[in-house]
């Protein structure tokens, strides 16, 4: 019987668990999208889990989302992270890179360009600059022809991941980002080969996906979705139609995985999980949302088909998560003010479980 502690094959990886390290920006990069020696820590701390998916990680300058996040598309961001992959590695873990393009959600502050998405539609609420939140800007819509480069640069930095030691790489197609933009019906006006219809809408992700998967492997490409989702504002219309055909595409590739988020009715969900017949990690709590996974959230969708299980939040105060779940121990709450302030205090900071005489 396959229980959270159960090992999996993932593509060359035997992961002893199938419990995951969620992606969670926690905005502790140094200038320049540099990782820290205290960003190696942090995840070495979590190099239990079956596999860590890092923060996302911007593939170009103008992909940055958030100030104070780490980026793939530079030689000294590429010696940084060596560091942080070596530490996982000695300490036993895995880890995947979660490659994150922000499109629209994104400030002229922040990169120092005008972002850019499927349309000029700005993203809807305040977006993270320097000198703090201001609202989102009309990004400039993409060329046709610019369409592939942007696909490309998730290719590119994926190459750069392997070289900085990652096992692995993740696309973020989920939560609002370029590529949800893409698959969206409101952020994505256009009428030439890249929206409209759903086999238009749904090229985008396709093509970066592939693109990645010819770069690094596909056994080394995962990509994160949120079916339904409205992060920043986006729609989509026909949601089971949309990623049906989207999982029926990707199914050609062979990835190492999809990463769903229970964004959409468990009806759907499952219908998506017939869809794709590879590896699902099954993300069961929508993030941002009250509540955090638990063992029993993982246990249902274990029991409903998924391969993995994501937990995010659970994860921040506790590194020693996996340990927690296996033996019953009490999961500790987590200082949300500690997010995003930066330091190390609510970072590293948070203890193993303290066994009392």
């Amino acid at each position: 019987m396959t229980t959270l502690f159960t090992s999996h094959q993932l593509g060359d990886l035997t992961l002893p668990n199938r419990v995951v390290m969620a992606p969670m920006t926690r905005v502790r990069a140094a200038a320049g999208g540099l990782a820290t020696p205290s960003m190696a820590i942090y995840y070495a701390q979590r190099a239990t889990a079956g596999l860590i998916v890092t923060e996302g990680v911007q593939p170009s300058l103008i992909g940055q989302s958030n100030p104070g996040t780490p980026g793939l598309h530079t030689v000294e961001q590429v010696d940084a992270w060596r560091a942080v992959t070596d530490a996982v590695h000695v300490n036993g873990g895995r880890i995947f890179a979660q490659l994150m393009h922000g499109g629209r959600v994104s400030h002229p502050d922040t990169t120092g360009v005008r972002p850019v998405g499927p349309s000029a539609v700005a993203a809807v609420g305040d977006v993270f600059t320097p000198s703090g939140p201001r609202p989102a800007p009309a990004p400039r819509a993409l060329d046709t022809a610019e369409v592939p480069e942007h696909a490309e640069s998730y290719a590119r930095a994926a190459r750069r991941a392997i070289d900085a030691g990652f096992d692995g790489v993740e696309l973020h197609g989920a939560n609002g980002y370029l590529i949800s933009q893409f698959l969206s019906s409101n952020a994505n006006l256009r009428t030439d080969r890249y929206g409209g219809s759903v086999a238009n809408r749904i090229r985008f992700a396709v093509e970066a996906t592939a693109a990645t998967a010819e770069a690094v492997g596909a056994h080394r490409t995962g990509i994160r979705l949120s079916p339904g989702g409205t992060f920043w504002g986006v729609e989509e219309t026909d949601v089971p139609e949309l990623y049906t055909a989207l999982l029926t595409e990707l199914s050609r590739l062979h990835l190492a995985y999809v990463h769903l988020e229970a964004t959409v009715s468990e009806d759907v969900l499952l219908d998506l999980r017939r869809a794709w017949p590879g590896t699902l990690v099954m993300n069961p709590v929508v993030p941002m949302g009250p509540k955090q996974t638990g063992r029993a959230d993982a246990d249902h969708w274990l029991r409903l088909g998924a391969d993995l299980i994501s937990f995010g939040r659970a994860f921040i105060a506790n590194p020693d998560l996996v340990e927690r779940l296996r033996t019953g121990l009490p999961i500790a709450p987590v200082d949300e003010s500690t997010y995003y302030q930066g330091g190390d205090a609510g970072y590293f900071t948070y203890p193993a479980y303290q066994h009392t005489a």
